[in-house]
């Protein structure tokens, strides 16, 4: 009964939207809501900006795309303040198609599907509502009924500008139906609708010698010359075409350069002078946003053709390359499996991480600079801290290259290969080497993919295969950790007690003894060199801790294990480093004693219950880094 009682309160509220009036009405509300007549550029770029802007590492975040498109902040800032802003500004960028270039599963069609649900949610909110005149197919701007000759008038006293004619049909309407009384045209609210082909629009080309250009511009209804008497009666036409049905709203043109050059020149008058022929009518007004997409490879074909180049000047070309953050590529596969029927598969903690690893690899252009490795790039641009580099050498990297990211493996193809791993498997639980097992597998069947490339891309299977060799072992040794926090915290307090002595060339007292000791500088440089901090850096490090200790007292905060990154790694591998003579002998033991076997199960309850695995995989995990440490 429950979605029962929502399906009828979502009626409910369906039928509170509604509106209907005429057109002094209209106007009425026009004047206490002057946003209603905003034109179609401004609603999307509106739409986009209400659901928030973020600001995050000097660039603007913009929420509308959160959690649907990941790693493509800088192409989103790009596409919003270059085409939308200005667009909705009524500058020359709204005379532009928009023409979203990239590789294949880079998010092209993500990204308009996101722009036409938005579309259809925000047209039923307040400020996204959209009126048209009563009973028109192309749900046409009710403004377009006062006369040019009044329009000035219009602006003057309500500070809204009027852009386009009134249809054929509708200007025959006003005389027939209503005795050319503009004030008595019904009006009524519409709500966007891709299913119902309201303000939404899309084209697919298909075989030119088949496909009609009523497809784009509506037809004639022959059925009704007898009644009307004249082809060049409105009646008799359908405005049933895609730039009809999208006006008000946008329209997607799948794979546009694919598409037969006849139906792209009515783009040409639509694009910079707002109508269309269509029929035996004069132009017809469209207000709609044009956005088409494509891949390199065909968009550097169409402008080498010198026919293309008056399209190609009414074309703003936006490039959306791959995800090159690993985090983010993981968060795409966390969002793929969720939506599928396999959700419920068991997926071993840095599974996902390891796959998009790789991915990222073969996306990645080797660095110009020597100091630089494709490894150490991959953690630079996922945010990671890398010792000797910071924000400005990422910067560097990414100017290196324009085109990067427009190549490689597509998320497609590994979702592809993790399906696969677990329908093969027959086990509800899956780790990162059955994926990169899988991932190798798949590559002899991948078409595009060259024998060269091929081992190219094994080379990057081989690179993320080591990175999770060090995760597997520091799962392991942090879990053989007993109340690790603890021994951390007692190791990091020690550590802090002879900096401080050693800073300030002090001397410390032994607890037990009390007699005065040096500084133990064997102790804390088997810590710092756990993070490589040269002899010849030590003193600079160490003076930094005690500076981040007085700027923490200084606002009455707690330093402790988590408050210096770099401290914190150097604490962990120390902890690891003592421990892994214990964990080789407990893993690799064929026959463990008693206190290994209850050692074990520690292990194995930690981390099941503290890292996310389950009693197959922590096995799996445990077995493996034994193996690992026994090499």
């Amino acid at each position: 009964m429950d979605i029962l009682k929502r399906m009828e309160r979502y009626r409910d509220e369906e039928d509170s939207l509604r509106w209907e009036g005429t057109f002094s009405e209209y106007v009425e509300l026009v004047k206490e809501r002057p946003w209603v007549a905003q034109s179609a550029h401004s609603r999307i770029y509106n739409m986009i900006k209400e659901a928030g802007v973020e600001e995050k590492n000097g660039r603007r975040n913009y929420l509308f795309f959160k959690d649907q498109l990941f790693g493509l902040e800088e192409p989103l800032e790009r596409l919003v303040e270059e085409y939308f802003h200005p667009a909705a500004r009524r500058l020359d960028v709204k005379k532009r198609i928009l023409l979203l270039m990239g590789p294949v599963s880079g998010g092209k069609s993500t990204l308009v599907t996101i722009l036409k649900r938005g579309m259809e949610v925000y047209s039923r909110t307040d400020r996204g509502a959209v009126y048209a005149i009563k009973g028109c197919p192309m749900h046409e701007d009710p403004l377009h009924l006062i006369p040019q000759a009044l329009r000035q008038d219009f602006q003057k006293e309500y500070g809204i500008r009027i852009e386009g004619n009134l249809s054929p049909l509708n200007l025959m309407r006003l005389e027939k139906e209503f005795g050319g009384r503009i004030e008595d045209v019904p009006v009524e609210r519409i709500f966007f609708s891709e299913d119902k082909r309201v303000g939404i629009g899309t084209f697919s080309p298909s075989d030119p010698k088949s496909q009609d250009i009523a497809d784009l511009t509506g037809s004639l209804d022959f059925s009704t010359i007898a009644e009307y008497g004249s082809e060049s009666d409105p009646r008799a036409y359908r405005f049933d075409g895609e730039l009809n049905k999208a006006n008000r709203g946008m329209m997607e043109f799948q794979e546009m350069l694919k598409c037969d050059e006849k139906f792209l020149w009515h783009l040409l008058s639509l694009t910079q002078e707002g109508n269309f022929k269509a029929g035996r009518f004069a132009l017809i007004s469209a207000d709609e946003m044009i956005v088409a997409h494509t891949n390199e490879t065909e968009y550097r074909s169409f402008i080498a053709n010198r026919k293309n180049e008056a399209l190609h000047s009414r074309i703003i070309v936006m490039p959306l390359p791959y995800n090159l953050q690993v985090s983010e590529e993981e968060k795409i596969y966390e969002k793929l499996i969720a939506e599928s029927d396999v959700s419920d598969v068991h997926i071993a903690p840095n599974t996902l991480r390891i796959a998009a690893m790789f991915t990222i690899l073969t996306r990645l252009k080797e660095p110009k600079r020597k100091d630089i490795d494709l490894i150490k790039k991959m953690r630079l641009y996922d945010g990671e801290i890398v010792e000797g580099f910071n924000d400005a050498d990422v910067h560097e990297l990414r100017k290196e290259y324009d085109d990067e990211g427009m190549t490689g493996i597509d998320p497609r193809y590994v979702i592809n290969r993790i399906s696969s791993t677990i329908i093969r498997k027959e086990v509800l639980s899956i780790n990162a080497l059955d994926v990169l097992r899988s991932l190798k597998d798949g590559l002899d069947q991948h078409a595009s993919i060259t024998k060269e490339t091929k081992e190219t891309y094994l080379g990057f299977i081989s690179l993320a295969r080591r990175e999770f060799d060090d995760m597997a072992k520091k799962e392991v040794q942090k879990a053989f950790v007993y109340s690790y926090e603890e021994s951390a915290k007692t190791l990091m307090d020690n550590y802090l007690d002879n900096v401080e002595a050693y800073c300030h060339k002090n001397k410390l007292r032994d607890p037990l003894t009390g007699e005065e000791m040096t500084p133990d500088e064997k102790l804390m440089r088997s810590i710092e060199e756990q993070i490589g901090i040269s002899e010849n850096a030590k003193k600079a490090f160490r003076e930094e801790i005690l500076i981040r200790i007085s700027t923490y007292a200084r606002k009455g905060k707690r330093f402790d294990y988590q408050s210096h990154d770099r401290l914190r790694e150097a604490i962990q591998k120390k902890l690891f480093a003592d421990l892994k003579d214990v964990v080789k002998i407990t893993t690799s033991s064929k026959t463990p004693d008693e206190q290994q076997l209850k050692k074990m199960n520690e292990v194995i309850a930690r981390l099941i219950d503290e890292h996310g695995y389950n009693p197959t995989s922590a096995n799996e995990l445990l077995k493996y880094v034994g193996s690992l440490l026994n090499r």
